[in-house]
């Protein structure tokens, strides 16, 4: 018996919208995967770069183009990393998506040969990589990490025991450590300490964190309801709208409720903050976008919430949300999540036909 089909789909900003052309809408769109198929996806805001069983692909409107000879990226808007076997480099942009990955990188490094469970990117020896200058930091000794990610001003480091270090630029309280300032080196995040966690996830200025036990923290800037918190910001927008289908010129009620429930809203939470999911839904996975956040349920249901403007939050519309939703469509067709990946306004899931 064939084992159950597995794809990967998007839905969100495209690279055709990123050229300015028309895009598929709000999805969800399938990613071609011919006969090698997908097996993973990194995704940039105007480009995504994909494995395939025959090696890494670049793509973006109108281009696919093979990258033989590396194994993992790191996509940004400036800079393409890719690691291989004996080294790691960055080449700007332009020349990742041109016809040939031609003169020298912005930036290489020799890597020592490794075992075959490495650790993956942006982690490499002694340090992580960044897909802008300086390219490579190093990381104190006392860092064991397993896995690290960014954020557009942060990162969150996930150690050998399942603890959990942030730094870079705090402002929206996305460090977790009950202020908003910057810390220059990895510090413990104190309020997940004993609590071993299984994963981690950084957007633009929000964090997310999963423990081993199914639990899903989340802590930094709530402007769009990215934490799933109440957003004054939505409620406004709401508000905005329930009195324009009211008709009303002269009083503005659902404004005036605001005003008496702004104690409620929620724009920063600088300490991680337990999540609820409906039904206590333990959880497997979760990826962070720039202002969005989705996260996958142990029995393979896929939840989103926060800014949802080109339809990243895979709902069939273009609304933003403050409360964790159930991707319905996937339910309706028989797909049952297995990986989800965030780009700054896309997100990407793998799924497997049940």
């Amino acid at each position: 018996m064939a084992a159950p089909a597995c794809l990967w789909l998007a839905f969100g900003f495209s690279p055709e919208e990123a050229a300015g052309e028309p895009g598929p809408g709000p999805g969800p769109w399938r990613l071609e995967a011919g006969p090698e198929g997908i097996s993973r996806v990194w995704p940039a805001w105007s480009y995504v770069v994909v494995e395939t069983g025959a090696g890494l692909e670049v793509r973006s409107a109108g281009l696919r183009r093979r990258l033989p000879g590396w194994a993992e990226a790191l996509p940004s808007e400036t800079h393409l990393v890719l690691r291989g076997a004996a080294a790691a480099g960055a080449w700007r942009r332009e020349a990742a998506l041109g016809a040939a990955l031609q003169g020298e990188p912005a930036w290489s490094r020799p890597l020592p040969p490794e075992p075959p469970w490495r650790r993956p990117l942006p982690l490499l020896p002694g340090g992580f990589a960044t897909p802008r200058p300086p390219f490579f930091t190093a990381l104190p000794a006392g860092v064991r990490a397993r896995r690290l990610v960014l954020g557009t001003e942060h990162a969150l480091a996930l150690g050998a025991a399942g603890e959990v270090f942030s730094w870079g630029g705090g402002r929206h309280g996305q460090l977790g450590h009950e202020q908003l300032e910057a810390e220059r080196q990895p510090r413990l995040v104190e309020a997940l300490a004993g609590v071993p966690m299984r994963a981690v996830a950084a957007g633009g200025w929000h964090s997310a964190s999963v423990s081993e036990a199914g639990d899903l923290y989340m802590w930094g800037w709530n402007e769009s309801g990215q934490l799933a918190l109440p957003s004054k910001a939505l409620a406004e927008e709401r508000a905005r709208d329930e009195d324009k289908g009211a008709g009303s010129t002269e009083l503005m009620p659902c404004q005036e409720q605001l005003a008496a429930q702004d104690a409620a809203f929620i724009s920063i939470q600088a300490f991680p903050a337990l999540l609820d999911l409906p039904q206590d839904l333990e959880v497997s996975a979760v990826s962070c976008g720039s202002r969005h956040t989705a996260a996958v349920t142990r029995g393979g249901e896929l939840y989103t919430w926060g800014w949802g403007k080109y339809g990243q939050l895979g709902h069939g519309n273009n609304t933003s949300c403050d409360q964790a939703r159930r991707v319905e469509h996937l339910v309706a067709e028989g797909l049952r999540v297995e990986e989800v990946v965030c780009g700054p306004w896309t997100t990407y899931v793998r799924v497997r036909e049940h």
